[in-house]
């Protein structure tokens, strides 16, 4: 997400024979991927499973480097979600002037991560929100992943060592989303980049299951990653001026007019849901008609938005996402997109264990 928030265990843990138990207790109907080893449970109709939750925030930049709570992962399971995606920097454990030391303690808060998702049945999805040599957001880094051999290697560096450290847990439990929502990349550099972070992978550990977002902030999918045998990631963030009104990252999105829904723009061209389906998500559905696995990795609206427009839009994307068998992951738990603590001021909060819920929109979610 473009965005400028306001707001221990050891490697022997993930021994051989837990996976090899673990693996025993898969279901019959596990598929395998073309010359991998397991990877995940797939649906007739889609290669991803309709995964749901939320991104967790706690170490999402160099300056919000805490461990993650394992409250969160217990309140998603109880609120029947499975998924969370945990968008990282990894200025949380290297420097930019040194890539290739990263620092073991908080690499051990990672683990403890992990180990809450299979504790509580939630998928975790590993994402580099900042990788060497590439941010969406500023600051700069010092080399440019696309251009770059030496931010390439470190990029490769860090997820090798991930793919090393977590060798040995299905991919039912566990996937790699690779860069945060790639821009100012044609699409040959892209796919060049991600064959390089992939085959580092799966010197590790051939069956992780691997997820890249899509081109153009991870709007548009890429046709020539469908032979790397990997799932991509969208996001539900259209139209901008309703999700991002009043964004304070957002120039000039104090001057846009109040948001209602449907949307209507300057033009007087109208987005409703059908609007989005064609949009945003058609050639999505294209790719994912072709056998790649698609899921949202991310969407939301600011809480400037008002209450009575985001609920609809968001009805209307569930609604689609969960025609076509796709699963999602708001931005985000806690905080300003959130079901949790979002300080909207046109929502009557309950209290729940220390925080304040927005139940209208969890029962949204819920529901879809």
């Amino acid at each position: 997400m473009f965005i400028f928030p306001n707001a221990a265990m050891n490697q022997s843990k993930f021994s051989r024979r837990k996976f090899l138990r673990d693996s025993a207790l898969a279901t019959a109907g596990l598929m395998m991927m073309p010359g991998e080893g397991p990877a995940s449970t797939f649906n007739a109709s889609n290669k991803l499973p309709p995964w749901r939750g939320f991104n967790l925030l706690e170490k999402f930049d160099g300056d919000r480097n805490s461990p993650f709570l394992e409250s969160d992962f217990k309140m998603i399971q109880d609120w029947g979600f499975d998924f969370v995606r945990l968008p990282m920097s990894y200025r949380c454990w290297s420097k930019p002037d040194n890539w290739m030391e990263m620092d073991e303690g908080v690499l051990k808060e990672i683990d403890q991560a992990v180990e809450f998702g299979r504790k509580h049945k939630v998928h975790v999805n590993l994402n580099l929100h900042r990788i060497p040599g590439y941010c969406v957001n500023p600051p700069a880094e010092p080399l440019n992943l696309w251009k770059d051999n030496k931010a390439l290697d470190a990029a490769a560096h860090h997820w090798r060592t991930f793919s090393k450290r977590y060798k040995g847990i299905p991919s039912e439990q566990l996937s790699f989303d690779l860069i945060n929502e790639p821009a100012n990349v044609d699409e040959e550099d892209y796919a060049r980049v991600v064959k390089h972070i992939v085959d580092a992978i799966r010197s590790e550990d051939a069956s992780r299951l691997i997820i890249a977002d899509g081109l153009q902030y991870g709007t548009r999918p890429v046709e020539s990653l469908k032979n790397f045998n990997l799932g991509q990631s969208t996001r539900g963030y259209a139209p901008f001026q309703l999700t991002h009104y009043y964004a304070g990252w957002v120039a000039g999105s104090d001057k846009w007019p109040e948001p209602i829904w449907p949307y209507v723009e300057k033009s007087g061209k109208e987005w409703n849901k059908e609007t989005l389906r064609n949009e945003s998500f058609l050639s999505w559905k294209k790719l994912a008609d072709s056998g790649v696995g698609v899921h949202v990795g991310e969407w939301g609206a600011y809480n400037r938005t008002p209450h009575r427009v985001v609920l609809p839009w968001m009805k209307a994307n569930l609604e689609i996402w969960k025609e076509y068998g796709w699963g999602w992951s708001l931005w985000n738990l806690r905080g300003q997109f959130g079901v949790l603590d979002s300080e909207r001021k046109d929502v009557s909060y309950e209290e729940y264990m220390g925080h304040k819920l927005d139940r209208e929109m969890l029962t949204l979610l819920q529901a879809h």
